[in-house]
């Protein structure tokens, strides 16, 4: 009878456990389906975190290297133009101003200036470029920036004169804040009859002249007067000046440094709008130096102000040109790719300009 009832009792206590293997297999698929969930979900998340970087532009991804890249195009503008506006005699500008050679110079730079480059630029993008409205767009605006920085190296390196150059340099920047808008209006949409661009905003140009031009000129001014005041004119001329010289072409390999680092990506991946650009900016370069230089030669003008003039003129404001064209356009934009394809042209045309100019001096004796 014990064995008997043994038995009943084991057979009684299969069904159970049987009846507990089927929810320990569905808690273990449970378990798995949750670790599957959790994979999956982690995996979605990486793909979603992916897929939105995927999905920005390089402008966007990048952000904050463009912005550094920008920060250093302005640092290296600042330094190579605050040596030479260090040596400008401003104490001694009164006097030049009452020199009638004086107006006769900006006379004639604001005739070059302001209505020989900007039509010849007017005209070469077109010949050059008239199926693209919009590379053209950012061209016409290169030609109305006229140069209020570089210009001061070309020609401090090509022997020049710096205070007519700083004089000329003032007058263009206030020339600037008042025509480069209205000018860029009636060569756009009156002449060029591009209908669809957007009106040119004040506010950029200035901001633009001020912080290129006013930095450095304000630091430089303050500078001649506070340390010749303190520390006399002959140690400020001797010891100061032969000390910052330097930095004018540090400053100008370091900012052609960066300027090919930043814009390699775009010359790279769109060249064939970067030469189209790039074969009327050369022309523009050539046509307008020397033009200018054959007319100081019969004008008579003396080499320094010679060199002045002709790099004044052929000198183009880059740096206002692709404020203008980003602000406006976008800075995806062919007009924004246009006005950045200007220094890749004119750094190192100019810069051979700046020795075949010094050659051709000295060969015939140019005084």
């Amino acid at each position: 009878m014990s064995d008997h009832k043994a038995i009943e009792a084991q057979d009684a206590s299969e069904p159970e456990m049987k009846q507990e293997k089927p929810s320990t297999d569905i808690e273990a698929q449970q378990t798995d389906s949750n670790d599957a969930h959790h994979i999956d979900g982690n995996y979605s998340q990486q793909k979603r975190s992916f897929s939105a970087f995927a999905s920005l532009g390089l402008l966007d991804r990048f952000l904050a290297v463009w912005i550094f890249l920008a920060m250093a195009v302005a640092i290296g503008l600042l330094v190579m133009m605050y040596p030479i506006l260090c040596k400008v005699q401003y104490e001694s500008l009164h006097k030049l101003l009452n020199k009638k050679e004086l107006w006769k110079q900006i006379g004639f730079s604001v005739f070059v200036n302001w209505i020989i480059a900007p039509f010849l630029m007017l005209a070469l993008s077109w010949a050059f470029l008239p199926d693209k409205s919009h590379l053209r767009t950012g061209l016409i605006l290169v030609g109305l920036g006229r140069c209020i920085a570089m210009v001061l190296i070309w020609n401090a390196l090509a022997g020049g004169n710096n205070d007519y150059c700083a004089i000329l340099v003032a007058v263009n920047s206030i020339l600037q804040i008042v025509l480069f808008a209205p000018l860029a209006i009636f060569f756009l949409n009156v002449i060029s009859d591009e209908n669809d661009i957007a009106p040119i905003s004040y506010s950029v140009v200035a901001t633009s002249v001020a912080a290129f031009l006013g930095i450095p000129l304000g630091a430089a001014v303050i500078t001649r007067f506070g340390l010749r005041f303190i520390a006399g004119p002959a140690w400020y001329d001797r010891i100061f000046i032969r000390f910052v010289s330097p930095w004018s072409l540090i400053g100008l390999l370091y900012t052609i440094l960066v300027l090919f680092a930043a814009q390699g990506h775009q010359v790279v991946h769109q060249i064939v709008s970067v030469l189209r650009v790039a074969a009327p900016l050369v022309v523009y370069f050539a046509i307008v130096f020397f033009t200018t230089v054959g007319i100081c030669r019969m004008l008579g003008f003396e080499y320094q102000f010679l060199v002045t003039q002709s790099f004044t003129a052929a000198s183009n404001n880059f740096e206002l040109a692709i404020a203008v064209a980003v602000a406006t356009f976008g800075p995806n934009s062919d007009e924004a790719l246009a006005s950045t394809v200007g220094p890749l042209i004119e750094v190192p045309v100019l810069l051979g300009l700046v020795y075949a100019l010094r050659w051709v001096a000295n060969r015939w004796g140019w005084k």
